[in-house]
């Protein structure tokens, strides 16, 4: 489906909301470390958990079963793993996700042996110079196409203390978070500015302890990584993505009655915050136990810090100029090296259909309208881009022609069926 056209309606009913796809990636990869068969329960086959799942196969995972429900599209995957890295393939295909990519690549330094990471679309162009300081200090080799993809290593990762930068990717520090602990001696991951993006960290510590890995956080300024580590199979079940629960929750608040099952009220995702936002500026949202319902409001605006949220930029860009006032997003410069520069694209589409944003070097200055026009407009082939203007269609007077829809798969493949569930209207027709 390359281009919907949406007629503007509410939205209204109940949504399961998707597993956490940070969460995935996660889990899948810590099952592969591990010395035996684990249960990763709650999975959806979007294309950055294959390129994940692919990668993993890759360094002697096995796949031993996968039990899909056919009117879910929930999968739950048996994973066998060896308790080390080995090489079963040349090539890594991490196709547009820069989890896949950043988290492997470290991974793949337990090897030794020569690796080529390749992708697609903008992930091509993705900054790895974190890992390139690392691999100039260590002597591990590596080649680029003129700092893009493919990338080519060759190299054992070593022991010892990794300074990083705290306001670049937290997908680093993960990254190296899988790996360290195999080593056979101590490491320390020093953060030399403030740490952007803690929540990720948090995920990625509570996935290592479920998997009997244990790194001593001190204050986000120091990690410690005891060696000689080992993963333990388990059984796991992913969560519900606060993520993707950010378009409903937006999208019950402008035009909608919406309850989101499936999240889990104690997460540690850093999106969670989209709860707050949302409510500081005036959304109805009501819990229901594990549910949230969304409805209709009059929401105003606010100064929204987007450091340690950066993922939720797209959404809260259309709830701001759907808002009452002045919105600011402010430290938001990360986003711009995503699938798409996203203070760009969410500015230079929904202005294109009446909003009146101005892009600012770290983030957007919103002043907010009553609804907007409609027309035609494009997701850049970007996920969250795509969902936000799906959901800014449901404020609009005419209807919204999105090319580029399919972009959606990336993520949340069943997001225009879960769509069209909640009463949304669109007419889907190729563009070739």
């Amino acid at each position: 489906m390359n281009c919907v056209k949406i007629i503007p309606s509410s939205l209204k009913g109940n949504i399961n909301i998707p597993p956490s796809k940070s969460l995935s990636h996660r889990a899948i990869i810590c099952a592969a470390l591990g010395n035996g068969i684990s249960s990763i329960e709650n999975i959806i086959f979007s294309e950055d958990i294959l390129a994940t799942l692919e990668g993993m196969k890759t360094f002697g995972m096995e796949v031993i079963d996968i039990e899909t429900n056919k009117e879910t599209s929930r999968s739950n995957i048996i994973i066998k793993g060896k308790g080390y890295i080995e090489k079963l393939g040349e090539i890594i295909d991490c196709r547009e996700s820069g989890s896949t990519l950043r988290f492997l690549i470290p991974c793949a330094c337990l090897l030794g042996e020569n690796i080529t990471f390749i992708g697609k679309g903008k992930l091509a162009e993705r900054p790895l110079t974190t890992y390139y300081k690392i691999f100039d200090s260590q002597g591990i080799k590596y080649s680029n196409h003129d700092g893009r993809l493919p990338l080519n290593i060759e190299g054992i990762l070593k022991t010892g203390k990794y300074e990083l930068e705290g306001n670049v990717s937290s997908q680093f520090i993960t990254g190296l978070m899988f790996a360290l602990p195999l080593l056979n001696e101590d490491s320390t991951i020093e953060i030399t500015t403030e740490l952007e993006s803690k929540g990720y960290i948090d995920l990625t510590l509570d996935v290592l302890r479920k998997f009997s890995i244990d790194i001593k956080n001190e204050d986000y300024n120091r990690f410690y990584v005891t060696g000689n580590q080992r993963y333990t199979p388990t059984d796991y079940k992913v969560e519900g993505d606060y993520s993707q629960a950010a378009f409903w929750i937006v999208a019950g608040a402008l035009n909608g009655d919406i309850t989101l099952k499936d999240l889990n009220s104690k997460s540690l995702q850093g999106d969670k915050v989209i709860l707050n936002i949302a409510t500081k500026m005036g959304a109805n949202i009501l819990y229901e136990e594990e549910n949230i319902k969304s409805a209709t409001s009059q929401t105003k605006g606010t100064v929204i810090d987007a450091s340690q949220c950066p993922d939720l930029v797209p959404i809260l860009a259309v709830l701001g100029a759907l808002s009452k006032g002045n919105t600011k997003i402010v430290n938001a410069q990360r986003v711009r090296i995503k699938e798409s520069d996203r203070l760009k694209a969410i500015a230079s589409e929904l202005n294109k259909i009446g909003a009146n944003i101005a892009e600012t070097p770290d983030g957007l200055d919103i002043t907010g309208v009553d609804a907007l026009n409609g027309g035609v407009v494009d997701s850049w082939n970007d996920h969250r881009i795509a969902m936000a203007l799906a959901v800014a269609a449901t404020r609009c007077k005419e209807p919204l022609t999105l090319k580029n829809s399919s972009a959606v798969n990336k993520s949340y493949p069943e997001f225009w069926q879960d769509f069209v569930k909640l009463g949304g209207v669109i007419d889907e027709r190729s563009m070739g």
